[in-house]
């Protein structure tokens, strides 16, 4: 779906500015996104595999949720939002727990050129797998994982192209950020 979205410069601030997200990827224009990371109290990971319709990372098991905040919207509502739409699960803004915003770049094909800086949270998922709702167009399947798991899988991840190819050092920042608040 397309949308207006914000205008960053390369360092993340914003520019006053408001452009189509597909105008943005075509010409690579960075723009805001969030990522909510899901945990259970007993070390597991809610994964989400994205749809095969997808335009970046289709079929690829990737962050619990996440999306692009809407031209003018407020990070934390972004958040909250999309966690609604993609899993069904409604929270609070008491329940996001900022742990940075990282910046991000991918060539997917000479057309698509995403360059993001994902504002990133962890939530604690207090509901079971099975009460989740997917939204179809977004998500194809869900999955919890421990963490040693998980952090395995990403080690293996250049051989398996399983997982979207984020920096090992962004998942590692997102790991330990959930063990100390386990």
């Amino acid at each position: 779906m397309d949308e207006l979205i914000d205008v960053l410069d390369a360092d993340g601030n914003y520019t006053g500015k408001s452009i189509m997200k597909s105008e943005a990827h075509r010409k690579g224009i960075f723009h805001p996104s969030i990522h909510v990371w899901l945990y259970t109290k007993n070390g597991e990971i809610l994964i989400q595999q994205r749809t095969k319709n997808k335009d970046t990372h289709p079929g690829l098991w990737d962050v619990s949720v996440a999306g692009h905040i809407g031209a003018g919207e407020d990070v934390i509502n972004s958040a909250i939002r999309e966690v609604q739409e993609e899993i069904g699960l409604a929270i609070t803004s008491s329940e996001l727990h900022k742990i940075g915003v990282f910046k991000y770049s991918c060539q997917h094909h000479k057309d698509l050129l995403d360059c993001e800086f994902h504002h990133t949270f962890l939530c604690e998922l207090k509901t079971p797998l099975a009460k989740l709702k997917m939204q179809e167009t977004e998500v194809a399947d869900l999955n919890l994982i421990s963490i040693p798991a998980f952090k395995k899988k990403l080690n293996r991840n250049t051989h398996s192209k399983k997982y979207v190819p984020y920096d090992m050092e962004y998942y590692d920042t997102v790991l330990n950020a959930i063990r100390k608040r386990l």
